[in-house]
Formats: C-alpha cells, sequence, structure tokens
C-alpha cells in the first residue's frame, strides 16, 4: 500500500480535524464573533456540537487515523475550517498565510502542532504573499491547481512555486472571479471537488475556462452542479475514498446526480458546523494521507 499526500481521492487514511469544542468553543464565542467573521447566522454550539461528532463518524469509517488540532487561544471560530491553513506534501507541511485578516494566526497554530508531532515543515508562505488551502487541489500527483482571487495572490503563487518546483510538482494558476466580492467565502474549491482520478463535482459558471478546459483535457468527467444548489455548498464535496464521498443535506439533485455517476454519497446535517460558516466536508478537514490509487 501507497500513501501519498498529493491526491484528493484516494481511501483517506489519516487526517486531521478541528473539533467543535476546540474551534468554537462556547456559545459566548459564537455569539460575539459571528457577525465580524461574515456568518450567515450564528450557530447554536449544543447543535453543532451534535452534528460535528455525526460528520467525524463518517470519517472514521474511512480513515484509519483521525488527529484532531487542539484548542488554541491565538486562533477564532473560522479555525474548525483547518484545511485552509496549510498545503499538504509529501515532503512536508507548507502552513499558508491567510487572505481572511481575522484567520492570520491559523497557519502557526497549525505549525507548532505539526512540529510537535514531527511533521516537517516545507517552508511557509510569507507576505506580501497570501495563499489559503481552500484555493489550492492536487489534480494529479505531481500538479497542483491554484485559485487566484481574494483570499491567494500572484506572490502567494510565486512561493508556493518556488518550494515546490524542486520536487518536480507543477503549480498551475488560475484566476478566480469576483463573485460576490472579497469579503465572500469563495475557493478554488468551491467549484471544484474531485472525487476520482477522472470526476469531479464542479459549478461550470464561476469555472475559470482555462482551468476548465485543462481538466477535459486531462480526461475528467464532470459532476455538474445545478445554479439553485450552488449557494447550499452542493460543490463541497469530499471524496473519502474514490466515488464514496460526503456531503450536507440540502442538496437532493447533486446527490442523485452523483449516485448517476456510480458514486455513494454520505450525507450529514451540517447547518451549524458549515452552511453558518460557509465551510463544507473539504474545509473542515485536513487530509494528510490517502492511498495512492
Amino acid at each position: 500500500m501507497t500513501l501519498t499526500a498529493q491526491n484528493e481521492y484516494g481511501k483517506i487514511d489519516e487526517v486531521y480535524i478541528k473539533s467543535i469544542t476546540a474551534g468554537f468553543r462556547n456559545q459566548s464565542d459564537l455569539d460575539r464573533n459571528w457577525k465580524d467573521l461574515g456568518y450567515l447566522f450564528c450557530p447554536d454550539f449544543e447543535i453543532a456540537c451534535e452534528e460535528y461528532e455525526h460528520f467525524k463518524s463518517i470519517l472514521g469509517l474511512y480513515a484509519s487515523t483521525v488527529h484532531s488540532f487542539p484548542e488554541d487561544t491565538d486562533t477564532g471560530i473560522d479555525s474548525i475550517y483547518c484545511r485552509d491553513a496549510s498545503i499538504v506534501t509529501d515532503h512536508g507541511v507548507i502552513p499558508c498565510n491567510m487572505g481572511k485578516d481575522a484567520r492570520n494566526t491559523e497557519p502557526e497554530a497549525q505549525a507548532r502542532h505539526y512540529k510537535a508531532q514531527g511533521v516537517k515543515i516545507l517552508g511557509s508562505i510569507q507576505s506580501p504573499g497570501l495563499l489559503e488551502g481552500g484555493d489550492t487541489a492536487w489534480i494529479d500527483q505531481n500538479t497542483l491547481a491554484v485559485g487566484k482571487g481574494y483570499r491567494t495572490n500572484a506572490e502567494g503563487v510565486r512561493q508556493l512555486k518556488a518550494l515546490l518546483d524542486p520536487y518536480g510538482i507543477k503549480v498551475l494558476a488560475y484566476d478566480l472571479p469576483h463573485f460576490q466580492g472579497p469579503q465572500d467565502v469563495f475557493h478554488l474549491m468551491s467549484i471544484f471537488s474531485p472525487i476520482d482520478k477522472d470526476l469531479a463535482v464542479v459549478y461550470s459558471p464561476l469555472m475559470p475556462v482555462a482551468f476548465r478546459q485543462m481538466l477535459l483535457q486531462k480526461g475528467y468527467k464532470f459532476v455538474e452542479v445545478p445554479e439553485e444548489e450552488f449557494i447550499s455548498m452542493g460543490c463541497n464535496v469530499l471524496a473519502l475514498a474514490p466515488r464514496t464521498c460526503t456531503m450536507t443535506t440540502g442538496n437532493p439533485k447533486t446527490e442523485k446526480l452523483l449516485i448517476h455517476a456510480g458514486c455513494k454519497v454520505i450525507t450529514y446535517e451540517g447547518k451549524h458546523i458549515s452552511v453558518a460558516g460557509g465551510g463544507g466536508p473539504t474545509c473542515l478537514t485536513r487530509p494528510t494521507r490517502r492511498l495512492r490509487q
């Protein structure tokens, strides 16, 4: 069995998460911070804990090891969306530099924990470079796609390329659209979720043309999310194994399309852990090892 970090769809072997109790902490923290961080509504802490336990149980069906980032007084409630603060490679972890100012303490908090666990830090993204993990996705073993927008800039991409070029990893950058502006939670993985080596869930109306064409040239087939299910995160789908995935409830058309494409779909109720903060299952997880298919 060969394991890799440079894959988005192989069976998950090891994954990091950050629990509600470590991230949201309590109802008082939520009450104080949800508006300033752009949440749609204030999550209910008790319900969020229940939703998260179900989500975690789904991960446990497939992952051999589920690590939890600890509570850190330097980070806020957004830290439950732990994908964004780092990028993982077979050569080490790259702490990011967040485009959302309120989250700029998260990469260092993750880096401290990785170091304590003996995980190599390959390098980090430094100002004025900006880079968030949600703007990156492995297309194949040696190709990493990056979306440039309000959370990731050209200097962040330049630094990422410099870190990965010695290992023969190609970084392909694409400009993301304005969509709802700099305050919105919009990443490359808002419109693209790989679920097999040649299958991805996409929202084509907001995809950069060159990015979409590249995927088609590489042989990808698309599960096209309908317009009415994009806002409810129908495009935010986490592969647990090839063509086995999890997504929030409330996207029945996308779920039906996935099943028609031969996928197994496991849904979870995520109103308070996903919908409120705009972070679906890919955002809630940082897979660090998958089975290389």
